[in-house]
C-alpha cells in the first residue's frame, strides 16, 4: 500500500541556508479580542484604547504572544512542515517593534543548523525567524528548535 508523502520537507531535505518566506496575514482588533479571552491576559494596552492613548505607542497593540502564534500559524501555512514537524523543542525570541492593528505580517526565515537524530528517526533543524510587517519591518525575531521527520524507509528492502 502506497502512503501518500507528506507535504513537509522531510529532515534530509533542510539544507543550512534554505530560505522561506510565507504568506502574510492582516492582525485585526477580532484577533485581540479573540487573544485576550483566549489568554486572559486583558492588559490594558491591548484591550483599553483610551488608556493606550498614553502610552509610548499612542494606540493599542497586538500581544507579542498573538504575533508568536500568528508566525507559527503561517509557518504552518506555508506547508514547509505539514506532516513532518514531530515538536516544537524551544525557542528563542525577541520583541522589537509593536504589532499594531492592521499592520499585515509574514514571516522570513533561513535553517542555520540541521543535526541528524537517526534513533529518533530524523533530525533537528534549527530556524532563524523574523516576522515582518507590510513596511519589512522586523516586529520579532529569535531561533526556533524543530524536530522534524526523517524520509520514510522504503518497505520493500
Amino acid at each position: 500500500m502506497d502512503k501518500e508523502r507528506a507535504r513537509g520537507l522531510y529532515f534530509e531535505e533542510f539544507v543550512e541556508g534554505h530560505e522561506i518566506e510565507t504568506p502574510a496575514r492582516t492582525v485585526t482588533e477580532a484577533d485581540v479580542v479573540q487573544f485576550a479571552a483566549l489568554s486572559g491576559d486583558y492588559n490594558q494596552l491591548h484591550t483599553d484604547a483610551e488608556f493606550a492613548k498614553n502610552t509610548p505607542y499612542g494606540q493599542r497593540i497586538a500581544h507579542g504572544l498573538l504575533g508568536l502564534s500568528i508566525a507559527s500559524g503561517l509557518a504552518a501555512r506555508a506547508g514547509f512542515i505539514e506532516g513532518t514537524a514531530q515538536a516544537f523543542m524551544g525557542l528563542t525570541w525577541k520583541f522589537k517593534k509593536p504589532i499594531l492593528f492592521g499592520d499585515t505580517i509574514h514571516l522570513r526565515g533561513k535553517v542555520s543548523k540541521t543535526r541528524p537524530m537517526p534513533s529518533l528517526r530524523g533530525g533537528i533543524v534549527v530556524f532563524d525567524v523574523a516576522v515582518l510587517n507590510q513596511r519589512n519591518e522586523t516586529v520579532q525575531q529569535g531561533e526556533w528548535t524543530m524536530l522534524i521527520q526523517g524520509k520514510p524507509r522504503d518497505s520493500a528492502t
